[in-house]
């Protein structure tokens, strides 16, 4: 099987109602990282003078408009349409995952549902976006993290270092990585760093090391101060595979 056949294919769903058309390239961007979009489609009322803005977005970006007029007041039709959408694509499409992009709790079950399937489900939302939602997505991307708000021209002109903390970590993600590194970890104590964000995602799909100022999850680990790092050659000399060990691991004999 070729590398490319490996690379997931995806359905990208958006719900309009939920998402600034500012946030659109850089979400694209991101959803790139985790496989292809092979379909992408937009839902909303486009008769209505505030979805103006999306028109160039949308032709830029080759995204399928589906129009939802608004039949009763107070409604929203657009989440049933996605939802019917979703379901159908399951069915009829191959596809080998979905990413969903909304704020909205309404389409939890939608989630549970696709991953029930089999399917790679990827939420991306405002942080605003209720826990149940989250947790019913394999990962959810905030869209603060991936675009953030433009700075003034002259500080963009500044080099940056590898961006701090924004505060101090929550104990509950210090805990949440040291128990993932523990349930990986080798008789030794020793656990790749793969192995360890992949059970830190699947235990919490909001993890981002960037909701902490951090690109990298090797930078991230560094900065808690908890764990030993050893870098180790591979087959491939450009690469390094990364093991990290909780400080206060104890050998216990045989």
């Amino acid at each position: 099987m070729s590398a490319e056949a490996q690379i997931p294919k995806l359905a990208v769903l958006i719900d309009s109602d939920n998402v600034s058309h500012s946030y659109v390239k850089p979400m694209l961007e991101e959803i790139a990282r985790y496989g292809t979009p092979t379909i992408k489609r937009i839902y909303g009322d486009w008769t209505q003078p505030e979805s103006a803005g999306w028109k160039n977005v949308l032709l830029e970006n080759a995204i399928t408009p589906i129009q939802q007029y608004r039949y009763t007041s107070g409604k929203n039709c657009t989440d049933s349409t996605l939802i019917i959408d979703a379901m159908d694509i399951l069915y009829t499409e191959r596809v080998s995952g979905f990413c969903i992009v909304s704020s909205d709790s309404d389409f939890t079950r939608l989630a549970t549902r696709l991953r029930e399937a089999g399917m790679l489900v990827i939420g991306i939302g405002e942080e605003k976006t209720p826990a149940p939602f989250i947790a019913a997505c394999d990962r959810f991307v905030f869209l603060e993290i991936i675009a953030p708000k433009s700075e003034p021209e002259e500080e963009k002109k500044k080099p940056e270092p590898e961006p701090q903390r924004r505060g101090k970590v929550p104990k509950e993600i210090r805990k949440l990585v040291r128990n993932s590194v523990n349930d990986v970890a080798d008789e030794d104590g020793w656990a790749f760093l793969g192995d360890v964000g992949n059970m830190i995602l699947r235990k919490n799909p909001a993890f981002d090391s960037r909701n902490y100022g951090y690109s990298k999850l090797t930078n991230f680990i560094k900065s808690l101060g908890m764990f030993e790092i050893d870098k180790r050659d591979t087959s491939n000399r450009g690469i390094k595979h990364i093991y990290i060990r909780d400080v206060n691991f104890v050998q216990t004999d045989k």
